[in-house]
């Protein structure tokens, strides 16, 4: 029987009449390339395994980049990259924040767009810095001299200390270490943690964009390094991944329990990402798999894994479980209780009747291509392709759709899927907020039993805050954080500062040849020390794999736009002496205190679903 009653459709129908709907955040961080030894920590465990790649970061995980070691995230279009010997946290990962923890190390951001109510912040020892436009960051802090460091290449930030605040234009770094005004020079020369940024956005620049996918997708570029573009007749332009016959969607990779969305695919992939938390698929004559994006317009939702999951009494094999992938115009709906306009927003891309609420039935077109494991491999995070059960035709026609919870209790190896490591050597010292950010998270031993009761579907808001009252000790031990008192004096000193030396020139035009670049103890402010970098010398980055041109047959017709319409704030390119964006009104505190105010002249908000055309763009 192929027209199956979708039970998660009735259950989000009964949840949103009982109450107010809980939403989880619409964005999350990938972990996309790590070097050296990189250590990871969830949110609900104290221990630490080793990073995994294509993991979904969010509100309280944290990584260590141990020596020699260097990482890299994107959260929507933007870079993160984290240098030797950083101790880097997510405070806060929502749809309108994304507030960062540095306490010893460094960071650089390519910050791509900054939308209208969007806050970015890093919170160190000694300051929190917002930045105010798209543009490109550094941040070094140094636990020897008790001292931060930011130099701002393009786009302007703003740095807060209790009772001060002073605005860093581009080609500027400032010094603030506890108890003094920050002082602001000419930017910093750069180094080899510099040299090895500039080849990593180098890479990105060169793939072609061809505006099949909005950038805000997490992942988007690996689909043009890798794999090619076909125009479909049934589908339009839908992608082709690079693999052998034989191979399916969500076979190789394994399970993993991510609060709050709950059992989500983590792919082995180099480019397994994006094809697994946005999209739909189906089998397309002459190619095999392929991945379907839907309506490049929309602001794309993550979603956990985009799968129907099978099981119950008729399948005929032990205590299994089995999935696969959801087809064109399927929609997701969530285990959770989830809103009206999240389960439109998730599903409005692959689905012309956006009100998949009402559904009650649905063909699965891909359901004779589910995987089965059993339930304990499931929960343990064992890599699904050496797990899989081999099973028949008529046994997966007998299974029960479960919808899109497998109904497994979750284990505490769930969580934490890496290889587990000895815990890093990390710093203790507090960071200095300027946005309060949410409570420490609860541990996962503490939500086993509430876990249990519901099945293995995530606990709400409410349930995670009642255990918070119910057990204080149950929280995970975190950096820190001070929440920063700027007062009236911060605000009326934030003014743009005057150079202690007039601004630098231009980055070279060569910034990988790290021989010629000066020591970064030469111009730095008194009484700072260097970061640790990578045994002294430079590393090469490794460039993103790119594919040979594909025959003009599928490859982009000349007609074809090559771009898709452009956030209203774009990152200056690297060569350019001062940002392309124009100036912006400083951030200020909100009335409620609750997060930043929002800055006249940016981007939509992101809960605006629907993305600006071109031609409202020319007109901005």
């Amino acid at each position: 029987m192929n027209r199956l009653f979708l039970i998660g459709a009735l259950s989000a129908v009964a949840l949103m009449a009982q109450g107010q709907a809980d939403d989880p955040p619409s964005r999350v961080a990938r972990l996309n390339w790590v070097s050296g030894d990189v250590a990871f920590q969830p949110a609900s465990l104290d221990t630490w395994t080793n990073a995994t790649l294509n993991y979904p970061l969010t509100t309280g995980d944290h990584l260590f980049v141990n020596a020699g070691g260097r990482a890299e995230m994107h959260i929507d279009g933007s870079a993160i990259r984290l240098n030797a010997n950083s101790n880097f946290g997510f405070l806060n990962l929502s749809d309108n924040i994304v507030q960062i923890s540095l306490n010893q190390g460094s960071l650089e951001i390519r910050l791509r767009q900054l939308d209208q109510n969007d806050s970015y912040e890093i919170d160190t020892p000694n300051g929190a810095i917002t930045l105010l436009r798209a543009g490109e960051y550094r941040v070094d802090t140094d636990p020897t001299r008790n001292a931060t460091m930011l130099t701002v290449r393009n786009g302007q930030a703003q740095m807060y200390q209790d009772g001060n605040s002073v605005l860093v234009a581009p080609h500027q770094t400032a010094w603030f270490h506890d108890g003094t005004a920050p002082e602001v020079n000419s930017e910093n020369p750069r180094d080899d943690f510099d040299a090895f940024v500039a080849a990593r956005d180098r890479s990105e620049d060169m793939l072609p964009r061809r505006g099949y996918v909005p950038e805000t997708m997490v992942g988007y570029q690996d689909l043009y390094a890798y794999g090619q573009w076909v125009n479909d007749p049934a589908y339009g332009w839908v992608w082709v991944p690079p693999v052998t016959p034989g191979w399916a969607p969500y076979t190789t990779g394994r399970w993993a329990f991510v609060h709050p969305w709950g059992w989500t695919w983590v792919d082995d992939a180099p480019w397994g990402f994006a094809p697994f938390h946005y999209g739909r698929w189906a089998m397309v004559r002459g190619y095999g798999w392929a991945w379907i994006p839907g309506a490049p317009t929309y602001r794309p939702v993550y979603a956990p894994a985009l799968v129907g999951f099978i099981g119950g009494s008729g399948f005929g094999i032990g205590i299994s479980v089995g999935w696969f992938p959801l087809g064109p115009r399927e929609p997701w709906i969530p285990a959770w209780h989830a809103s009206p306009a999240y389960v439109t927003s998730v599903n409005v891309m692959h689905v012309t009747n956006v009100n998949v609420i009402n559904v009650t039935n649905v063909t699965y077109v891909n359901r004779q291509s589910a995987v089965v494991v059993s339930q304990a491999d499931f929960a343990a995070a064992r890599p699904v392709s050496a797990a899989a059960i081999r099973v028949t035709p008529a046994q997966l026609q007998g299974a029960q759709v479960l919808g899109t919870s497998p109904q497994i209790v979750p284990a505490r190896t769930s969580v934490a899927i890496g290889a587990a490591r000895v815990a890093p050597v990390v710093s203790a010292r507090a960071v200095v907020a300027r946005t309060p950010p949410p409570p420490a998270p609860v541990s996962f031993q503490a939500q086993q039993q509430a876990l249990a009761q519901n099945k293995g579907v995530p606990l709400s808001a409410g349930q995670v805050n009642q255990l918070r009252v119910q057990q204080p000790a149950a929280t995970v031990a975190r950096t820190p954080v001070r929440t920063v008192n700027a007062g009236p004096a911060a605000a009326a000193a934030a003014v743009r500062p005057t150079p202690s030396t007039p601004a630098a020139p231009a980055p070279a035009a060569n910034p990988a040849n790290t021989n010629s670049v000066p020591n970064r103890m030469s111009s730095r402010p008194p009484g700072a020390a260097p970061i640790v970098t990578p045994n002294g010398t430079s590393q090469s980055a490794p460039a993103v794999q790119t594919r040979p041109t594909q025959p003009a047959a599928q490859t982009v017709p000349a007609t074809q736009p090559t771009t898709q319409a452009a956030p209203r704030e774009q990152a200056a390119p690297r060569e350019q002496a001062a940002p392309r964006v124009q100036p912006t009104t400083q951030q200020t505190t909100s009335p409620q205190g609750g997060g930043p105010a929002p800055r006249p002249g940016t981007a939509p908000t992101r809960k605006q679903t629907k993305a600006p055309s071109r031609q409202e763009e020319e007109r901005r």
